[in-house]
């Protein structure tokens, strides 16, 4: 079979190199981006973030299964897929180590941010010694929106640092709160009382149609006064222009982003001049993750080829 990776070849820790080496029986080959020039021939595609509608699935003349190498589905017209009768599937975070990997990620944001690195690498420049003065983690509130594979595992990781922490889950909060030992759980009506609460907000929770630009001005307007914000997930759930409103008037202290708005972003944007700590897109992008995601991905295309039902189908 014809494995099509929509990325550069080399991407994700050389994800396709050891796909390919997994699977040495099928061919797999890359796109050079984050773009599919044509579905013809392909019987697995790889999306990583490229979009999946309509369009280019009409073009397909014998593709099996859409094959996520993460979690994210976001880009890809799913109803459209099964029309066709054509698989989709992804990898779940708790199943490959990805959300191990991600919580490591939100941690250096939570302490690089407290501790304020730029100031610490322009004191360093200056030959100061002594400054800046940062926020230990101890007693501070930290919000997490989205308490699925990446938001139990900031749990797991958060709870020694004697962190007091809150969470959204829109079904069964209750639960929640009870399994993680949280001292507090709303659902998504109640976003407005965690923003009011929490030193630093954490996004955990899947890209929708309905919370696209979920981070508003509304929501920065409710949130404490020299909060952090920290973005695990996707870029859409944050409104990019009130994100450089809070950071310009001081509303919030600072932001930690793995996900942007356009991927890749424009590093000249002027919000990159403010408190920002950025890394690009590679969360989930350690070699426990990746070889997790790897082995998932092989085992699903092996079922495809000898008929078999492929895992973690949506």
């Amino acid at each position: 079979m014809k494995i099509l990776f929509a990325a550069q070849e080399n991407a994700w820790g050389g994800f396709l190199g050891m796909l390919q080496e997994e699977i040495p029986e099928h061919q797999c080959e890359a796109t050079g981006g984050f773009h599919v020039p044509s579905l013809r021939g392909v019987d697995v595609l790889i999306p990583t973030m490229c979009r999946v509608d309509e369009g280019l699935l009409a073009q397909n003349d014998r593709l099996r299964l859409i094959q996520q190498c993460g979690s994210g589905l976001e880009g890809v017209d799913i109803n459209a897929a099964r029309v066709r009768n054509i698989w989709v599937a992804n990898v779940p975070t708790n199943v490959s180590g990805n959300a191990d990997s991600v919580a490591e990620l939100g941690i250096y944001f939570m302490i690089g941010l407290s501790r304020n690195v730029w100031q610490m690498a322009k004191s360093f420049k200056e030959q100061r010694m002594g400054v800046p003065q940062g926020r230990a983690l101890y007693n501070q509130t930290v919000g997490i929106i989205g308490l699925g594979g990446i938001g139990r595992a900031l749990c797991k990781r958060l709870q020694p640092f004697g962190a007091r922490i809150i969470g959204i889950k829109q079904h069964d909060p209750e639960k929640a709160k009870k399994e993680l030992n949280l001292e507090w759980v709303g659902r998504s009506e109640d976003l407005n009382k965690l923003l009011e609460m929490s030193d630093y907000v954490i996004l955990a929770l899947p890209m929708t149609n309905e919370n696209y630009n979920f981070i508003d001005h509304a929501a920065f307007l409710a949130m404490k006064k020299g909060a952090f914000l920290i973005n695990l997930a996707r870029g859409g759930l944050i409104d990019r222009k009130a994100l450089e409103d809070a950071l310009a008037t001081g509303k919030i202290a600072g932001a930690g982003l793995d996900v942007f708005w356009n991927e890749p972003p424009d590093p000249n944007d002027p919000i990159f001049r403010y408190n920002i700590m950025v890394t690009p897109h590679i969360a989930g992008c350690t070699g426990a993750s990746v070889r997790g995601n790897v082995k998932a991905v092989a085992e699903n295309i092996r079922r495809v080829a000898t008929g078999r039902l492929p895992l973690y189908l949506k």
